[in-house]
């Protein structure tokens, strides 16, 4: 049974018209007659007593009738409900970011703002297990409306974001800080750069990850060459800060995720100031993409930030 044949057997039964009911339905009369003959055919009953003038319902028919219009009516009141929530989807703004930049970035300065200017983000927490690249792509292929990532020119897979269809914000300034836990007296269990005969416990980023090939870059740069022995490689910094925490050995961390940890002295740097690395925080859109609350969204940051811009 299809949908149009309730329809037109109200506006039959409004209208007791063949004529003028295939004409407020827009078919021809054959058309319309075949329809409501499919509709009697389906309900196994004639609904039309087609033998008085004007045309009357059967008493099956009046029954028909009342469920025909409460059909139509909860399908209307049901289409227009899911109009309004495809309506909400397509102008929220879909945020990706990493476990990292979620714990700290977003919460220190993404939320206060949105909850400053009244707007949400749809945030997509299943991208807290992506790997660097993934995020990349996500917003090449308009999976997410806007991505908070970290920037360095070492950080080759964001290179595509270059283009000029994508446009950033740099949100904040960031340093990768190496850390270790601290002995009795207070101090550094591990201390760069280390030495050949004992070198340092590592625990490090993945390849693919984005924090890596910014620390790989930065310790080939060095005059001191670090002497470090990899104990385990993680995606996420809070792992990592977790076993240097326990004292496994030495890592970069940045510095947002650290800083209560270092006021408490269980943690300390683990090296001289050469040793930090710079890194930016940024946010990037696509410049063509037509969603009204990120458009809004994006200026209203631009104004707050437009030394960044």
């Amino acid at each position: 049974m299809e949908i149009r044949w309730l329809e037109d057997f109200i506006a039959l039964a409004k209208t007791r018209h063949f004529s003028r009911a295939a004409d407020e339905q827009n078919v021809t009369q054959p058309t319309f007659s075949r329809r409501i003959k499919l509709l009697e055919e389906e309900m196994r009953v004639t609904l039309i007593d087609r033998n008085t003038l004007p045309l009357s319902l059967t008493p099956a028919g009046e029954v028909f009738l009342q469920s025909a219009e409460l059909i139509t009516r909860q399908l209307k009141d049901t289409k227009e409900r899911c109009q309004e929530i495809r309506k909400q989807e397509e102008s929220q703004i879909r945020f990706v970011t990493t476990q990292t930049l979620f714990l700290s970035a977003y919460k220190e300065v993404i939320a206060p703002f949105c909850e400053e200017i009244g707007m949400e983000l749809d945030i997509n927490m299943k991208s807290s297990s992506w790997l660097g690249i993934d995020f990349v792509n996500s917003l090449m292929e308009q999976k997410c409306d806007v991505m908070l990532c970290y920037w360095h020119p070492a950080i080759n897979f964001i290179r595509a974001l270059d283009d000029d269809q994508y446009e950033h914000i740099v949100i904040a300034e960031e340093t990768l800080i190496p850390c270790s836990s601290t002995d009795a007296t207070g101090a550094p269990k591990f201390t760069l750069p280390g030495a050949k005969r004992k070198p340092l416990p590592y625990i490090g980023y993945y390849e693919n990850s984005f924090l890596q090939p910014v620390i790989h870059h930065h310790l080939q740069r060095q005059r001191d060459i670090p002497q470090l022995q990899t104990l385990s490689e993680n995606y996420h910094s809070v792992s990592i800060k977790a076993m240097v925490k326990e004292g496994y050995g030495i890592g970069w961390i940045p510095k947002r995720l650290m800083q209560d940890t270092l006021n408490y002295g269980k943690v300390a740097l683990a090296g001289e100031e050469n040793w930090h690395i710079p890194l930016e925080i940024r946010l990037y859109r696509s410049k063509f993409n037509q969603n009204p609350n990120l458009t809004q969204f994006w200026q209203a940051l631009k104004l707050r930030r437009p030394d960044q811009v």
